[in-house]
């Protein structure tokens, strides 16, 4: 631990940043866990747009890589598309 109190006030504020990534990024993967188990396309063409959303968010804060963000977007537009009605 740094003695400078500046250092000290920057370790807070990053384990604060931790803390609140690590928990956005939990609940987008979740929710991403229980898109793909939804069995008719007519719901998850409703959930995507709020999902696509948590995603771009990650991506936006630095949580998660764009191209990563871009991939899963595609991933789960695909499953949903190919589900029966």
């Amino acid at each position: 631990m740094a003695n400078h109190s500046a250092t000290k006030k920057s370790v807070r504020k990053s384990a604060a940043r931790n803390e609140r990534n690590r928990y956005q990024g939990k609940t987008t993967r979740n929710a991403i866990r229980d898109f793909k188990v939804l069995d008719t396309k007519e719901v998850a063409l409703k959930g995507l747009p709020e999902l696509t959303s948590k995603i771009d968010k990650l991506a936006k804060r630095g949580i998660i890589h764009k191209n990563k963000a871009a991939n899963l977007k595609s991933k789960l537009t695909r499953a949903a598309q190919s589900l029966e009605k």
